[in-house]
């Protein structure tokens, strides 16, 4: 396969994909190089965000197409923000405006109560009629601080402690974050199965 469109603008999630896949070779381009915008995610699951991503980018560029819909689960509020995560406090929000909301939502909730996941679903789509696209996922576990450490990674990483590292997504080197997050298990599975079909 000559080359793969990644259905995202975030720049921090395109320097991680591309991280990940140095070691395969694989040829993906953010769909930002073919000045693709960002579709409306209507889908009230990752499963149908990615694969709206995916269809839309595929469309637009004419390419397979990688996608991916993530977001941070919070037990102590039913899941959310979960597919919100991005918008949570509101349609362009910063990451800093989500943190200091999520914080907000949880103020007074004991640690025991403050588990969290990140779920991360990838979908691979040959072109944008694909009726059988790839599906991937991944999870990684972890608590929500009461406050923010650690200045690396994007989005809720400040505030996701890992109790097996004792230290807060944001406090990890690109490197080990690469190793664990939920991002990089959902790529290797779609990884997998993408050999498999001997792409």
């Amino acid at each position: 396969m000559d080359k793969i469109v990644l259905a995202s603008n975030n720049a921090g999630k395109v320097r991680e994909i591309n991280e990940l896949l140095k070691a395969y070779d694989i040829n993906v381009v953010p769909q930002g190089d073919y000045a693709v915008d960002s579709v409306e995610e209507t889908g009230l699951t990752f499963v149908e965000n990615a694969i709206i991503k995916a269809r839309y980018a595929a469309l637009k560029t004419g390419l397979p197409a990688i996608a991916d819909d993530s977001g941070i689960e919070v037990d102590a509020l039913n899941g959310a923000p979960g597919i919100y995560s991005a918008r949570f406090s509101g349609e362009g929000a910063s990451d800093k405006d989500n943190n200091k909301k999520l914080l907000e939502m949880l103020s007074g909730v004991e640690e025991a109560r403050r588990t969290a996941r990140y779920q991360c679903v990838m979908v691979f789509m040959r072109h944008a009629a694909d009726p059988t696209p790839i599906i991937a996922s991944g999870h990684w576990e972890g608590i929500i601080l009461n406050a923010p450490k650690g200045s690396s990674g994007f989005g809720y990483d400040p505030l996701f402690y890992i109790p097996t590292h004792q230290c807060s997504a944001a406090e990890m080197s690109p490197e080990l974050k690469n190793k664990l997050s939920h991002r990089s298990k959902a790529l290797i599975s779609l990884l997998h199965k993408l050999q498999e079909m001997a792409l």
